[in-house]
């Protein structure tokens, strides 16, 4: 039975600290990280690679410990209690965590020993999540022969095979084809409509956050920035976002045409444009358009696509973070993720 808990997960001021190599410095890769999680919730932990949400999924799941500060997960604390900890969750990491040589009912039945269900229940157990992960035809063939997406779905399995509490999915569509991660949302949507399961999902795609995630937490450089609904972070942003594509952009020349559009009434400039795209919000964009172009015209400088659009979760990380999410993804953080 689930410990009786309002509250799934809960980490209060999580820091974790790397030490550095030879002549290298300590890497913090969390820095008084808090967040909280409702039982039952689908909960997304959004940021690029290197801003700490692998490290905090390992620490809640006893895979690693922190530095300082504490988490509690279903109720038990994971410094003091990992057992009771253990025995509440699920874990799926980014690499599979199937042998290829067995196959998925082999591979089903060792995770429930391993997890100590009984052997007569255990069967079951591994023919119910076949079904219900579409994988009864694969049942016997080896998992090396499996496509990418079935494989992924077999991992999502094998951390359901004792029923936990909290299900926590590190980046579980990464390196997936599109239709295989559409199947994977699927699952994890249908997890969430029918069972009482928390699912913490660790993401650094922007739709799959905004798609999936009944709250979200913003990750950056070890920090929570900002959490919510994806509903209710969007609404934080007033006006709608205006865009412009740069052509081979002068930086002296976009910092004096973004000056400009942003002494216009009810502009906010959220990006100069110096990475090629501007962006900034307006109470009401196409009525400021006509103005923005005159801008970069008197510059001399040449735009492709312009586009409005409302707030999206791209939005909400570059106003909140101050850079656009697709220039952290670009650059790879080297922090550990």
């Amino acid at each position: 039975m689930h410990a009786v808990n309002p509250v799934a997960v809960e980490a209060t001021d999580l820091v974790k600290t790397y030490p550095g190599g030879r002549k290298q410095p300590d890497v913090k890769a969390l820095d008084g990280l808090s967040f909280s999680i409702p039982a039952g919730t689908v909960y997304g932990m959004l940021g690029p690679n290197g801003a700490g949400k692998s490290t905090t999924t390992k620490i809640a799941a006893t895979l690693s410990t922190a530095t300082s500060g504490t988490v509690r997960v279903a109720g038990f604390d994971v410094g003091s209690a990992p057992d009771a900890v253990r025995g509440q969750i699920g874990y799926v990491s980014q690499g599979t965590g199937a042998d290829p040589r067995q196959t998925p009912l082999e591979s089903l039945m060792m995770a429930a020993r391993l997890r100590g269900v009984p052997r007569a229940a255990a069967r079951d157990r591994a023919t119910e999540l076949l079904a219900q992960f579409d994988l009864a035809d694969a049942a016997d063939r080896r998992v090396g022969t499996l496509s990418g997406g079935m494989r992924r779905k077999l991992d999502v399995a094998i951390g359901l095979i004792h029923a936990p509490a909290v299900l926590f999915l590190d980046e579980p569509t990464t390196g997936l084809d599109p239709e295989a991660r559409a199947e994977m949302w699927a699952e994890i949507r249908r997890l969430s409509a029918e069972t009482s399961l928390t699912v913490v999902l660790t993401t650094h795609y922007l739709e799959e956050a905004d798609e999936l995630a009944d709250r979200l937490v913003i990750i950056d450089h070890g920090r929570a920035v900002v959490e919510g609904t994806p509903g209710e972070l969007k609404a934080t942003l007033d006006g709608d976002t205006l865009s412009v594509d740069l052509i081979e952009p002068d930086p002296a020349s976009v910092r004096a045409a973004a000056g400009s559009i942003a002494a216009l009434r009810d502009v906010v400039v959220e990006a100069r444009g110096t990475s090629g795209r501007l962006i900034a919000r307006a109470d009401d964009a196409p009525a400021v358009i006509g103005s923005v172009i005159s801008a970069f015209d008197s510059a001399g400088i040449g735009f492709g696509a312009v586009s409005v659009s409302r707030p999206s979760l791209d939005d909400v990380y570059l106003h909140y973070v101050g850079h656009a999410f697709e220039v952290d993804a670009q650059n790879g953080k080297a922090a550990r993720s």
